[in-house]
């Protein structure tokens, strides 16, 4: 089942599920079909798994889930398809970060606009002391993309006044990195 699941077979993961294939099994990184489904962004396999009643919150060896996983990939559609079975927003990666925060670092603008609609805190600081803000200016290269992540994040409501570790806001790294558009956008 749990090979079915990585390349995307639902009918093979079917087959397992009705021969008695426990939906939670394991393999050697502590993945379960549905984190597998998910970080392979196969969503047929990952629909037939909710409905069935997989867990979203499934941890792995490496402190990831099917639900954090999508922030990585930046997959609406998956992330779509987690929802129904009702994911934990605030399980914490291994960096202490949501869901929103990879995504935002990584420029997944369609994934940061879906997933600020769910209810998760958008304010939420990982253990680097960086919001989704942050880590969109801090790790993001200033261009259009990660402009655009801004712009959702502080239409979402994000507060632009939280500073890192160290004191230093999102405006003053933009300013700092020489990101001229996103501090005006930051400035607003």
């Amino acid at each position: 089942m749990l090979a079915a699941a990585g390349v995307g077979d639902a009918d093979r993961v079917a087959v397992a599920l009705r021969a008695g294939a426990d939906i939670e099994a394991r393999d050697e990184g502590r993945r379960t079909a549905l984190l597998l489904a998910a970080a392979s962004d196969r969503i047929e396999v990952a629909r037939l798994l909710v409905a069935m009643g997989a867990s979203p919150d499934a941890l792995d060896d490496r402190h990831d889930t099917p639900w954090l996983v999508t922030g990585v990939t930046g997959s609406v559609p998956m992330l779509e398809a987690l929802l129904p079975a009702g994911p934990d927003l605030t399980i914490r990666n291994r960096y202490g970060g949501v869901s929103i925060i990879p995504a935002s670092e990584r420029g997944h603008v369609d994934y940061v606009r879906r997933v600020a609609q769910t209810g998760i805190d958008i304010d939420h600081v990982n253990d680097l002391g960086w919001t989704a803000l942050l880590e969109a200016v801090v790790l993001g290269d200033g261009g259009a993309t990660h402009q655009e992540v801004v712009r959702v994040l502080l239409a979402a409501g994000a507060d632009r006044s939280i500073a890192d570790k160290d004191g230093v806001t999102a405006l003053e790294h933009a300013r700092t990195r020489g990101y001229t558009a996103m501090a005006a956008i930051l400035e607003g």
